[in-house]
C-alpha cells in the first residue's frame, strides 16, 4: 500500500528532516538513507518501521537540516610536549647554551599538536526515533485511507461473486435433468428396438450424477467468501489471510469448471476467474 510522511524535530542539539514512502510489495523491505551518525541505529529504525507496517516496501530518507555541533579536531599531547622541553633543558644545561624553550618551537615539534578533523557525536536514538514515529503517523493514515477503498471495492467484487455463484447454484439441478434425459435418448439410440435394462440406465445416471454434483464445492466457495468478507470487517493486518482465502476459492472455482459440463455454468465459472483474478491483484496491496 502506498504511503507517505514526512516529519521534523531536534535531534542532538541539531535538527533532523525525514521522509517515510512506502509502495506495494508482496513482502516487507526496507531501503535507508541516513547520514553517517544514523547510520548505527539502522536495526532500531527496522524495528520501529516493522512495528507499524506489515507489508510493502518503505524507503526512508533523513538529511540534516541544521547539523550537530562538532567537536574539535584540535588536541594536544601533553606529555610528549613535557618531554620536548624536559629534553632541551637538559641539552641546554649539558652544552652551556644559550636561548629559551618556547612555545613555537615546542608546537612545531612532531605529534605534539595533532590535528584531524571534525568529529560528531552519534544522534540521540529516542529523538530520531520521535521523528520517525511523527512520520510514520501520516504514512499509516494514509494507508488506512486507501485501504478503506480497496476494501470496498473487493466488498463489491465479492458480491459479484455470489451472484455468480447463485447463477450456478440455479442451474446446477436443471443441468442434472438434462444430462439425465441425454444419456437416455443416446442409450435408446444405440440400442434401437433393443429392450433397454432400465436398472442399469438408473444407476448409471446415479452415477453421472454424483460425478457432476457440485455441491460441496458451492458450499465451500460460499464459506470461503463469507470468511474474506469477515476479514475485511476485522481489524489488523489480514493481507495474507485474504491472499490464501483467495486461492481456495479459485481452487473451488476451477473444480465446478472441470464437473460443469453445462455452457452456462461455463460462463459463470469464466466470469468468477475473472473475478477473483482482480481479487487477487487487489489483496497484494492489502496490508
Amino acid at each position: 500500500m502506498t504511503g507517505f510522511g514526512a516529519a521534523e524535530g531536534p535531534v542532538s542539539e541539531g535538527r533532523l528532516a525525514l521522509e517515510v514512502r512506502t509502495v506495494n510489495h508482496r513482502h516487507f523491505s526496507v531501503q535507508l538513507r541516513l547520514p553517517s551518525e544514523l547510520q548505527p541505529l539502522e536495526a532500531e529504525l527496522k524495528s520501529a518501521l516493522r512495528a507499524h507496517l506489515e507489508r510493502g516496501h518503505a524507503s526512508v530518507s533523513a538529511r540534516w537540516t541544521e547539523r550537530p555541533a562538532a567537536t574539535t579536531g584540535i588536541s594536544v599531547d601533553l606529555d610528549r610536549a613535557k618531554a620536548v622541553v624536559g629534553a632541551l633543558k637538559t641539552l641546554k644545561a649539558a652544552m652551556e647554551l644559550p636561548g629559551e624553550v618556547d612555545l613555537g618551537f615546542v608546537a612545531r615539534q612532531p605529534d605534539v599538536v595533532v590535528y584531524a578533523e571534525p568529529q560528531r557525536g552519534g544522534a540521540d536514538p529516542a529523538e530520531v526515533l520521535a521523528v520517525l514515529g511523527e512520520a510514520l503517523h501520516a504514512v499509516v493514515a494514509m494507508r488506512r485511507a486507501e485501504g478503506a477503498s480497496l476494501a470496498e471495492d473487493l466488498r463489491q467484487r465479492l458480491d459479484t461473486l455470489n451472484e455468480y455463484l447463485a447463477e450456478v447454484e440455479t442451474r446446477a439441478p436443471e443441468r442434472l435433468l438434462s444430462e439425465r434425459d441425454r444419456l437416455r435418448e443416446a442409450v435408446h439410440v444405440l440400442l434401437e428396438k433393443q429392450q433397454l435394462d432400465e436398472t442399469r440406465l438408473d444407476q448409471e445416471i446415479v452415477l453421472l450424477a454424483e460425478k457432476l454434483d457440485i455441491a460441496e464445492e458451492v458450499v465451500r466457495l460460499r464459506s470461503h467468501i463469507a470468511l474474506f468478507q469477515r476479514g475485511l470487517d476485522g481489524d489488523g493486518p489480514i493481507g495474507k489471510q485474504l491472499a490464501f482465502l483467495g486461492q481456495e476459492m479459485l481452487r473451488e472455482v476451477n473444480t465446478i469448471g472441470s464437473k460443469a459440463n453445462d455452457t452456462t455454468i461455463a460462463h459463470a465459472v469464466i466470469a468468477m476467474k475473472g473475478e477473483l483474478e482482480r481479487i487477487r491483484e487487489q489483496v497484494e496491496n492489502v496490508e
